[in-house]
């Protein structure tokens, strides 16, 4: 019969676990609502200005050209200098857009290629992510616990298969999920798998992003998924692997200690073989030499007492 701290604890991680989502949710609802009417107006814009350059492109001066390009950069995807595909990123349904912005936002990712541009959608940015970032760490937390307790006695083959696996689950087959989807090379998914993992999130590799590809449905909730547990998966391996590095540390110390320890004794020993017992300094004596002398001498001189 489970224990009231067991159900208790449980309870508590489901709540944890749906006050993450619905949060993520909200903020996805929250961030279309701000930026999805801009998005669009901006992009009308640059399909009439585009219009008119082509129409006068002749007669266009240097500033008007310059304007133009500013423009043409500012409507760019950034996922490797790739245009975008022309259709509106914050107008999609909420089940693909609710993890990769508010996820991205929350675990430090940061890709910078869907990020608000509205004062409203920025002022929520800061506000959303001011108390979605500790939820994101207590929810990775509660994660990475939910996993290292069954890991308590981390032996190295334990590790390694940890290792392994997670490798195996977590970048090697994603990569080649990616190398479909994308068109990018197997090295090239295998490099933006580690670097959305770890939260360098430099952005010249994002997914959905390709204007000549056409993605399959909820491509980006499967993505977001992925980046949820590879996050507690790669957060649990960089403590392994902490732990692991102490221990060494800790292993190493301990032999140097005792190697000057031994040495230090081998040294003392050799100096008390060589210097003859009177010139033997007090601190290299044996301890409690001079005591065992005096009882013998006191031993002696009882025996010999009744005799007299």
């Amino acid at each position: 019969v489970p224990s009231r701290a067991m159900c208790s604890g449980k309870l508590q991680r489901g709540l944890l676990v749906a006050s993450y989502f619905i949060y993520l949710l909200v903020g996805a609802v929250v961030f279309q609502a701000l930026e999805k009417t801009a998005e669009k107006q901006q992009k009308m814009a640059a399909a009439q200005m585009k219009e008119a350059f082509l129409q006068n492109f002749t007669h266009l001066t240097v500033a008007e050209m310059e304007q133009f390009m500013k423009v043409m950069l500012a409507m760019s995807s950034g996922g490797k200098g790739r245009p975008s595909s022309g259709r509106c990123e914050w107008d999609c349904g909420l089940l693909q857009l609710f993890g990769i912005p508010p996820l991205t936002h929350l675990s430090f990712i940061g890709y910078g290629t869907l990020h608000p541009k509205t004062a409203g959608g920025q002022i929520f940015c800061v506000f959303f992510a001011l108390f979605g970032i500790p939820l994101n760490i207590v929810f990775l937390h509660r994660m990475h616990f939910a996993y290292s307790s069954k890991w308590q006695k981390i032996k190295f083959l334990t590790l390694l298969f940890f290792l392994v696996t997670g490798i195996l689950v977590f970048l090697c087959l994603p990569s080649l999920f990616f190398q479909i989807t994308e068109g990018w090379s197997y090295s090239e998914g295998i490099y933006f798998a580690f670097i959305t993992l770890s939260t360098i999130g430099f952005g010249d590799y994002v997914v959905g992003k390709q204007p000549d590809r056409n993605y399959f449905s909820h491509y980006r909730t499967l993505v977001a998924i992925w980046i949820l547990f590879g996050l507690a998966w790669i957060a649990l391996l960089f403590n392994l692997l902490t732990m692991a590095l102490e221990d060494t540390e800790k292993i190493i110390a301990k032999d140097l200690h005792q190697m000057g320890k031994v040495s230090k004794d081998s040294e003392a020993s050799q100096q008390r073989r060589c210097w003859p017992a009177q010139f033997i300094p007090e601190e290299l004596q044996p301890p409690h030499a001079g005591g065992d002398a005096q009882k013998m001498e006191s031993l002696a001189a009882g025996s010999e007492h009744p005799k007299k």
